[in-house]
């Protein structure tokens, strides 16, 4: 498996999504966001989205350089229309728009429709945070998630995250699927030609399945949550009445679903509601009352959220990021098509 530095990664997706048609400011920002997910050890939300991007930018369902609408707007909310733009132009908009409104009315939350793939949401609310904000965002999409006891697809993967003031290094930020993976960690096993750790597929016949390709075969994806996945299926609802009817993008089994991800995104301003301080004292050391948990037989250590995204960010800006030889194959090959030479540009560690 090739192993590139974070640096070169970042100039292989500028250059491909330049020549692509995208403005310089969208195609640094949408590089410097997938090479984020790969630092952060989220590969699924990585590099390998440079291929989809690409294909999506040539069927022109992504429409580089739109400009964002505002639909409907108060002090305290906004409703944007992305027109099809990079999702993550349009979502880095609306988690700023949320700020900005926070900032004068301590609270706001702004939605965003006709949207593509945002990718992690992990940035988003790690924005507000950096703010002084509580920062939470919500993302409903095409429907790959069985209801718990279900085997046909009704929800989308629908994650969720929270992100909040701390007074330590490691960022504090919650970001999970409401399924059991996200789709693109399956998507990332299939083109490693591997099987998934544990069951996360049921198949088209009903049956559970480490096998990623079932999904691709007319399977579904499981709720978080096994024995109890009701638990993850109803968050999923959740995500789903947020970031899919409240933005006006409809929930992803419905025959309104416009398709990418409808968007909720809100800020809280923490100032408003006691010492910015004080909160990020108390946020870290509740993080740090956790890690001092002893760990049950089979465990090493207890570890707070963002710290493995942390930990592995370290490593990896040390040692360089790993790309499955596919991904890569594919890469070069778009990099061709566009006339760009991008084994020139970069060199594997």
């Amino acid at each position: 498996m090739p192993i590139f530095t974070a640096e070169d990664l970042k100039t292989v997706g500028f250059e491909i999504f330049k020549a692509a048609g995208a403005p310089s400011d969208e195609a640094r920002l949408v590089s410097e966001m997938l090479v984020n997910a790969n630092l952060d050890g989220h590969d699924s939300h990585g590099v390998i989205r440079v291929l989809q991007y690409v294909k999506s930018i040539r069927e022109g369902k992504i429409k580089p350089g739109v400009k964002v609408e505002v639909l409907r707007e108060t002090p305290t909310t906004a409703v944007l229309n992305g027109n099809w733009g990079f999702g993550q132009v349009v979502a880095t908009m609306a988690m700023r728009k949320a700020v900005e409104k926070a900032k004068a009315n301590a609270v706001s939350v702004v939605c965003a429709t006709n949207c593509n793939h945002v990718g992690r949401l992990y940035d988003y609310t790690l924005l507000a945070s950096k703010n002084g904000m509580i920062g939470i965002s919500f993302a409903n999409s095409i429907s790959m998630v069985a209801p718990y006891g279900g085997m046909e697809r009704r929800i989308g993967t629908c994650p969720m995250s929270f992100a909040f003031p701390t007074d330590e290094e490691i960022p504090f930020v919650i970001d999970i699927a409401t399924s059991i993976c996200a789709e693109g960690k399956i998507r990332v096993k299939s083109h490693e030609g591997k099987n998934l750790p544990y069951n996360c597929i049921v198949d088209k016949d009903g049956r559970l399945t480490k096998n990623p390709k079932a999904l691709y075969e007319g399977g579904a994806i499981l709720p978080m949550g096994g024995e109890v996945g009701y638990k993850g299926f109803n968050l999923g609802l959740v995500v789903e009445i947020l970031g899919g009817i409240l933005s006006g993008t409809g929930y992803s089994y419905s025959k309104k679903f416009r398709g990418g991800n409808g968007v909720f995104m809100e800020a809280i301003n923490v100032e408003m509601f006691m010492d910015l301080e004080e909160f990020r004292h108390e946020v870290g050391e509740l993080a740090r009352a956790v890690r001092s948990s002893k760990p049950r037989p089979g465990f090493k250590k207890i570890l707070t959220p963002g710290e493995i995204e942390f930990k592995t960010r370290e490593r990896r800006l040390r040692e360089g990021i790993p790309v499955p030889e596919k991904t890569w194959v594919e890469i070069v090959k778009i990099a061709r098509e566009l006339n760009l030479d991008i084994e020139g540009l970069v060199k594997s560690k």
